[in-house]
C-alpha cells in the first residue's frame, strides 16, 4: 500500500504524460517554454485570477509575494503555529517577524480569534508593525476566509494565502489560491497537483504585484533579462514540469472527486473510533492529508507503530509546532501562547490518501485502526482488574 501512490497515478494517465515529456524534451526549450505560459493561463483561469505567475518552488512562490509587498525587517507577519516551516521560512529570510498563532482544533487552520489577539499584541507592544496575515489551506481545506478578511480590513492587513497544500478546495463554489491578496501553492510530487520535481505559483488580481513577482522570478529584469532593475532570484518552473501539470491539470476534476469520495468513506468507517476531519458548511477540501485526531502522543505512536507493522504507511504532520523548531526556539523570539497548535502536534495521525486509493485499501486501513484500539481497551480493562 502506498501513502500517495505517485506511481498509479502515472500508470493512469502515461499515454498523455509520456507524450508531454518528450515533446518537451524534443523543443529545446527547456526554461520558459511555451508550455509555462500556456499553463499559468490555465491556471489562473482555474483558479478565477487575473495572473498566474509560476516559479520554482512553493516556498519560493511565497517570498516573490513578500518581496513584492517590500516586507522586511521592522514588519510582523501572522503565521499559523501549525504548518510546514516554509511557511514561516519566508517571513524570516525577508527580515521580518513571524509572529506565530493559535489553529482551531477540528479544522486546524488559523485561528481568527486568536489571530486578532496576536495583532492587537503586537501594536501594543510596538516593536514591529503588523503587515500581512499567511494563511495555510492544511492539509487542502481552505481557511476561514471570511472571518480573516474581516480581521484583515480592520486592520489593514495583507492576506497571503498559502495554498500549497489547497489546490482544488473551495468556499462556496470560490476555489482555494484566490481567497488572499496574493495566494501561492506548491507542485511539490505529493501535493493535490503535483509535478515530477519542485514547483510553485503565485495567483493575483493585482497587476502591479503580478510584474514585480515576474520581474523577481527572473534576477530582477526590467524590460529583458539583461536588464536588472532591482536585487532578485532565480525562480522559474521549467517546462518540462509545465507539461506535467498540463497533464495532471486535465484529469484533475475527476482526481478531486475520487478524493472526496475516499474521504467520505472513511469517515463513515472512522467517526465512532477516533476523530475525524471537520470540514464546514460549504467548504470542498482537496485532501492532501486525511488527518485523525488521537487521544494522546502515547495512543498516537502506539497506532503508528502498529500500523507499519501491518505494511499501512501513514505519517505525522507535524510533530513540532513552528515556534519550537530549534531555528526559532534560539532566536529570542518571545514563547508564544498557542496551546492546541501543541496539542495536535500530539495526537494528529495522516493516513494514506490519493485519488486512487481503492474501498479494499480504505476498508483494511480502518480495520487495522479498529482492531488496534480494541487491543489497546482490552490492555486497559486488564491492567485496571
Amino acid at each position: 500500500m502506498q501513502f500517495r501512490d505517485l506511481k498509479q497515478q502515472y500508470q493512469v494517465l502515461k499515454a498523455g504524460m509520456d507524450k508531454a515529456i518528450l515533446d518537451a524534451a524534443a523543443s529545446g526549450a527547456h526554461i520558459m517554454g511555451p508550455q509555462v505560459q500556456e499553463l499559468e493561463k490555465q491556471l489562473a483561469d482555474y483558479v478565477g485570477t487575473g495572473h498566474c505567475i509560476s516559479c520554482a518552488s512553493g516556498t519560493d512562490a511565497l517570498t516573490l509575494a513578500l518581496k513584492a509587498w517590500d516586507i522586511k525587517r521592522g514588519d510582523a507577519v501572522f503565521v499559523p503555529d501549525f504548518t510546514f516551516f516554509s511557511s514561516a521560512e519566508a517571513v524570516s529570510l525577508e527580515g521580518a517577524t513571524p509572529v506565530f498563532v493559535d489553529v482551531d482544533r477540528e479544522t486546524f487552520n488559523i485561528d481568527p480569534a486568536d489571530l486578532e489577539n496576536k495583532i492587537e499584541a503586537t501594536i501594543r507592544k510596538g516593536e514591529s508593525v503588523p503587515k500581512v496575515i499567511i494563511t495555510v489551506d492544511l492539509f487542502g481545506l481552505p481557511a476561514n476566509y471570511p472571518a480573516i478578511r474581516r480581521i484583515a480590513r480592520n486592520h489593514r492587513l495583507l492576506i497571503l494565502e498559502d495554498g500549497a497544500q489547497g489546490f482544488g478546495g473551495s468556499i462556496g463554489g470560490k476555489r482555494n489560491c484566490s481567497f488572499g491578496d496574493i495566494s501561492t501553492t506548491s507542485f511539490f510530487p505529493a501535493k493535490p497537483l503535483g509535478c515530477y520535481g519542485d514547483g510553485g505559483a503565485c495567483f493575483t488580481d493585482n497587476d502591479e504585484w503580478a510584474a514585480l513577482m515576474d520581474s523577481y522570478r527572473m534576477h530582477g529584469k526590467g524590460s529583458s533579462k539583461y536588464e536588472n532593475v532591482r536585487i532578485g532570484m532565480n525562480s522559474r518552473l521549467d517546462t518540462i514540469q509545465a507539461s506535467i501539470l498540463q497533464v495532471k491539470l486535465k484529469a484533475f476534476a475527476e482526481e478531486l472527486e475520487a478524493v472526496n469520495k475516499a474521504a467520505a468513506e472513511y469517515t463513515a468507517r472512522l467517526a465512532d473510533l477516533v476523530e475525524t476531519p471537520v470540514v464546514p458548511a460549504g467548504f470542498l477540501s482537496s485532501w492532501a492529508q486525511y488527518t485523525v485526531r488521537l487521544n494522546g502522543k502515547t495512543e498516537r505512536d502506539g497506532l503508528q507503530a502498529y500500523l507499519e507493522g501491518q505494511g499501512i504507511p501513514s505519517m505525522v504532520y507535524y510533530p513540532t509546532p513552528l515556534h519550537r523548531q530549534t531555528a526559532y526556539r534560539d532566536s529570542g523570539l518571545p514563547e508564544p501562547d498557542c496551546p492546541v497548535a501543541g496539542r495536535l502536534c500530539e495526537t494528529v495521525l495522516s493516513l494514506p490518501m490519493h485519488p486512487y486509493i481503492s474501498s479494499e485499501e480504505i476498508n483494511r486501513v480502518c480495520n487495522a485502526i479498529e482492531a488496534f484500539l480494541h487491543r489497546e481497551k482490552e490492555a486497559g480493562g486488564e491492567r485496571s482488574r
